[in-house]
């Protein structure tokens, strides 16, 4: 059944969504001529690799994949920040739902060198598909921001948020159904929203 929400959901938002994608992919494209589309490698269910689809909110530079996004980054573009701030660069992520790469809602994925981090435990966030969205995303919305702060991000990160997300997760996953994803995709629309 929640394939199913995936399939229906995913498949309506980006039909709905094709005009707005249409006009900031052009957005970002006019600012500095490169693909509006930034493809990262993550790690999804059963510790397989697919790529996951954002719009391009920073530069083109070779490092972009080994550096944490932190505070005001002078990386990112000014229809980057725009984009950021909103989430809208996670809508192409829907293309990933569809093609079953990833689910609306469930653990978000994580490049390679933080899962090779994870502990037995946090290993079984890998057990189900990884999501748009999930409560950890809700609770660490600003996570840019804090991330920003401090002293040491990648320390902050790696020792503070990243296992409480994966705690939140852990808890979220026996919980897992459609009721509870509904509940999930209500409370992002609102934080967006609000």
């Amino acid at each position: 059944m929640k394939r199913v929400l995936d399939l229906v959901g995913s498949g309506i938002g980006l039909l709905l969504l094709l005009p707005i994608g249409l006009v900031i992919s052009i957005l970002i494209w006019k600012e500095d001529f490169h693909s509006p589309f930034y493809l990262q490698e993550r790690v999804g269910r059963k510790g397989e690799k697919f790529k996951m689809y954002k719009f391009r909110s920073m530069r083109i530079r070779k490092d972009a994949d080994l550096q944490l996004t932190v505070g005001k980054d002078p990386r990112i573009t000014r229809i980057g920040a725009w984009i950021r701030k909103y989430k809208v660069d996670e809508l192409p992520q829907l293309w990933n739902v569809f093609i079953g790469d990833m689910s609306l809602v469930g653990p978000r994925p994580e490049v390679e060198r933080y899962v090779l981090l994870y502990n037995d435990e946090q290993r079984h966030v890998l057990d189900v598909r990884p999501g748009i969205t999930d409560y950890a995303s809700l609770q660490y919305f600003d996570e840019n921001r804090l991330l920003g702060e401090s002293s040491d991000p990648e320390r902050t990160y790696i020792e503070e948020i990243m296992p409480a997300k994966l705690k939140i997760n852990l808890a979220y996953i026996p919980k897992a159904g459609i009721v509870e994803d509904i509940k999930i995709i209500f409370l992002t629309l609102k934080r967006i929203v609000s």
